[in-house]
């Protein structure tokens, strides 16, 4: 089809649906804008929503976060999950503080180079922070797209180069356009064109959208194994990350130990946790976030 007559439907449906969020609205800052994108990897809106107003409220910019110690990031970071996240983007603000006087950098290789950047951020703060004309592919966009032009249920687990390609040419011409297709394609995603009971009788998409024009057909192709949490090391190691951030001090070995009853499974965890730079294990014994 022509992605022409895409534009239109996805950009009006936007205008009049989308949600309002802080990282959205016009006093959003480039950093704002980042740490959003940092903060909703693998974590729905609900929950990033209070820790990034604490986070803005406390770091407005790179320097004043990367003033504090990374523990501190990593203590904010409360229970959002992966806090490893936290402290990429503390590094990150070093990198913006020592390479460009504490501000953002626009472009999108720039910003790839920062810790804790992967493709899908760095286009997505060159575009909704800075206007680029980027493809920006999160799980939302890559199921709009496999629906509504390639007559797929689902993407397949790992992006495509057939699916980056045609992102890529379904991105306007215009920069400020395609900034609000891209956002507009991922809300879409987000709240009508769901995994789940998709509502396409509310899809602006609808009468052109090629797998509903098929029937509908199941998605017949490999699928990514649900990933599960309780019992795993990942649980373990969100329980001791909770002990340190809420404690004032450091905390005896015996203060980790009464959170898991398993001894090898929780001592793999808190190896872990410290190989990765998120816990420190001090001379005297005991365990504190990194100062």
């Amino acid at each position: 089809m022509p992605r022409s007559t895409l534009h239109a439907p996805a950009l009006e449906w936007y205008e009049r649906h989308a949600r309002d969020l802080p990282w959205r609205g016009p006093e959003a800052t480039p950093w704002g804008v980042l740490v959003s994108e940092i903060m909703l990897q693998q974590t729905p809106v609900a929950r990033v929503l209070p820790v990034y107003v604490e986070w803005l409220a406390r770091w407005p910019r790179p320097a004043d976060l990367a003033a504090e110690s990374p523990g501190e990031a990593v203590r904010m970071w409360g229970r959002l999950g992966y806090p490893r996240r936290a402290l990429r983007l503390h590094e990150a603000a070093g990198v913006m503080v020592c390479l460009y006087g504490g501000a953002v950098p626009s472009s999108y290789n720039e910003l790839l180079a920062l810790p804790g950047v992967g493709s899908y951020t760095a286009a997505a703060v060159a575009s909704f922070a800075f206007g680029g004309r980027h493809a920006v592919l999160d799980t939302n966009v890559r199921r709009v797209l496999a629906r509504a032009v390639s007559g797929q249920e689902q993407p397949p687990p790992h992006l495509s180069t057939a699916e980056r390609g045609l992102a890529d040419l379904l991105v306007p011409d215009e920069p400020a356009e395609a900034a609000r297709w891209a956002v507009a394609v991922m809300e879409l995603g987000a709240l009508v064109c769901t995994a789940r009971d998709p509502r396409c009788l509310d899809c602006p998409l609808v009468a052109q959208c090629a797998w509903r024009g098929n029937g509908q057909p199941a998605y017949g192709g490999p699928r990514r194994s649900p990933q599960g949490f309780a019992g795993t090391d990942r649980q373990v190691r969100g329980l001791i990350m909770a002990v340190l951030r809420d404690a004032p001090d450091a905390v005896p070995p015996a203060a980790l130990d009464a959170v898991w009853s398993e001894s090898e499974q929780r001592g793999r965890a808190r190896a872990g946790l410290v190989a990765d730079g998120l816990v420190v294990s001090l001379d005297d014994g005991r365990f504190a976030l990194p100062g």
